[in-house]
């Protein structure tokens, strides 16, 4: 028996040294990307073939929701798992000479709680929450390494004359197209730190205008939407020339990082132990030689950025992980970004801040739906557009707009489930529902931290 004993432990040792790390995670943020640009969403118009991979073999979710319809509050929301009642930036605010409204000191974000976990981190990409050196810079909120635009308006070029390395400003030559010296720094970045349990936050400034792209890429769609009607300099944003082609070909930049991606994480055999996550900020965009309409790029929705309507901020939402998602999925569960940081923290073993409105998508990605927790509203709001305020339960979705000049405005009411693109509205038939839905409005929303945000 005592020879034994030495062979059971080993055996136990053996055991436990053999169980799996967690996860690595890789969330590759889009920057106004609307679903029906995507041909896993229905596009027949522009290719997309490794994001299409990624449904094939994961799960694609139809309704899932940006935390608002701009850049700023959504990635604040999405890092803290706090919808926009309670987040601390709420709109786009740019705090000269390069950069926004910083995320304030004590901030909790999902990277420092996954740092902590052990994992290391990287933002990559762009930012657009503080700039360097200011209490919202992303190495003082939990990212190890980052690479990128910290400004959005910065990002608006995209061959920009620098990018950020860390705190460090490389000088560039305005002829490099900066997107893809990010997908570049992604992939290395990969290769140097896959030893151990890693979270990237791969955040391309694609394809949010200036409509730019290289003209190799331009190519492959010159001619197949028929004569081109040149965009003008709007603003800081570029002309065009090809707006359709160039457009086009912008989504298939961000297709090709994805699979470059995909293929390394692969290429490593870190498949089975990489959770892939594929979103995009906000809905499609409408100025500087955009042309949704064109694209369908909501599916048919109404709205576009800026709107708390579905087009504003109905988002594509893609989850992959060899041997736990069900290839080729749907859910029409009702989800949000800022559901990204609990479901991060669930999958690292790691339990969520008491602070956080989002929920863990883990049971649904694990493929255990039965176990699946439901949020039992979704909330919105947002300061662009005068003011508007937004939330759904069920299949009911309210709408006030114009609070910014009339704070009693009216609740507009719509029935997702006839009538998904909003075009009627049944407030008068529920007066019911418009109080219940009302008084949860004011339940989830908590006064602006900055007052010029408050309305």
């Amino acid at each position: 028996m005592k020879r034994l004993v030495p062979l059971i432990c080993g055996l136990f040792a053996s055991a436990a040294l053999a169980v799996p790390p967690p996860p690595n995670i890789v969330l590759i943020l889009a920057d106004d990307l609307g679903p029906g640009e995507l041909g896993c969403y229905g596009s027949t118009q522009i290719h997309t073939p490794n994001i299409d991979a990624l449904a094939h073999d994961g799960i694609r979710f139809t309704q899932a929701y940006a935390p608002a319809p701009v850049c700023a509050p959504t990635r604040c929301s999405l890092l803290t798992g706090l919808h926009q009642g309670h987040a601390y930036i709420r709109d786009n605010l740019e705090i000269k000479p390069e950069g926004q409204t910083p995320l304030p000191a004590g901030t909790v974000t999902v990277a420092q709680l996954l740092k902590n976990a052990g994992y290391s981190t990287a933002c990559i990409g762009k930012w657009g929450l503080g700039p360097v050196g200011s209490t919202g810079d992303p190495l003082k909120n939990g990212f190890d390494f980052f690479f990128g635009h910290n400004c959005q308006r910065v990002a608006h070029n995209h061959y920009t004359n620098h990018v950020w390395r860390n705190d460090d400003r490389v000088e560039l030559d305005g002829k490099t197209y900066t997107p893809d010296l990010m997908a570049d720094e992604a992939i290395k970045w990969v290769d140097a730190h896959h030893d151990k349990p890693f979270f990237l936050y791969f955040a391309t400034p694609l394809p949010h205008v200036s409509l730019q792209a290289p003209e190799e890429d331009v190519a492959k769609y010159r001619g197949k939407f028929g004569p081109e009607k040149p965009a003008p300099k709007q603003g800081d944003y570029a002309p065009c020339p090809e707006p359709h082609a160039t457009y086009a070909a912008m989504v298939t930049k961000i297709d090709d990082y994805v699979g470059r991606l995909a293929n390394q994480i692969k290429q490593l055999k870190l498949d089975d132990n990489t959770v892939i996550i594929f979103a995009s900020d906000n809905g499609p965009t409408y100025n500087a030689g955009t042309d949704s309409a064109f694209f369908n790029s909501t599916s048919g929705l109404r709205g576009l950025k800026e709107q708390l309507y579905e087009g504003g901020i109905r988002v594509p939402m893609i989850v992959r992980w060899p041997g736990h998602t069900p290839a080729g999925a749907t859910s029409d569960l009702q989800t949000a970004l800022f559901d990204l940081m609990p479901t991060a923290l669930d999958l690292a073993n790691q339990s969520s801040p008491e602070r956080c409105d989002g929920i863990s998508l883990l049971p649904t990605i694990d493929a255990h739906p039965e176990n699946q927790r439901q949020h039992d509203y979704l909330y919105f709001e947002s300061w662009a557009r005068n003011g508007q305020k937004a939330l759904r339960q069920g299949n009911w979705k309210a709408v006030r707009t114009g609070l910014r000049k009339d704070p009693n405005a009216p609740v507009q009411l719509y029935d997702l489930a006839t009538d998904p693109d909003e075009s009627t509205d049944v407030a008068q038939q529920h007066p019911d529902i418009v109080q219940k839905l009302s008084n949860l409005m004011r339940e989830a929303h908590t006064p602006a931290a900055i007052k010029k945000w408050e309305f």
